[in-house]
């Protein structure tokens, strides 16, 4: 059940389980489908482990260059990435990997607000990048070597 303070997004891919995690762990390939269609990402610190860093600059296709920082909460790896961020929009995310079978996965976002005020600041926004997202992410996983 998705609660009213969160945003969950989901998608089926047609790779399997260990492709779309290395696509997510690997920063060569996180770079290149992380936000929404249009962005581009320099990756200053990517440590993927509980406590761990990740700090990048997202540019924005027309104007703009967005900070983000968060530290790494839980790594499992082919199962959960989760952290928290500490650059706004404050929230904590995590991204589910599930195993449908040996050629298919299911991604799955889940951003947790604090409030039902500042999930719902952000929702119309971020359902449709976060398809985006997946759009460019399915692109990339036919460069992931496993």
């Amino acid at each position: 059940m998705i609660a009213e303070n969160e945003i969950y997004s989901s998608r089926i891919l047609e790779a399997p389980v260990r492709r779309v995690y290395q696509a997510f762990a690997q920063p060569q390939h996180l770079r290149n489908w992380w936000g929404p269609e249009g962005f581009t990402n320099t990756i200053h610190e990517f440590d993927l482990r509980p406590e761990g860093k990740w700090v990048l600059t997202m540019h924005g296709p027309e104007k703009g260059n967005y900070e983000n920082e968060s530290v790494f909460t839980d790594v499992q790896p082919e199962k959960l990435v989760a952290w928290k961020r500490l650059s706004q929009p404050l929230f904590n995310m995590e991204v589910h990997f599930k195993k449908i079978d040996e050629k298919n996965t299911e991604i799955a976002f889940r951003m947790i607000f604090k409030s039902v005020s500042e999930c719902e600041k952000i929702k119309s926004f971020a359902v449709p990048k976060n398809e985006e997202n997946f759009d460019r992410l399915e692109k990339e996983l036919s460069f992931v070597i496993i």
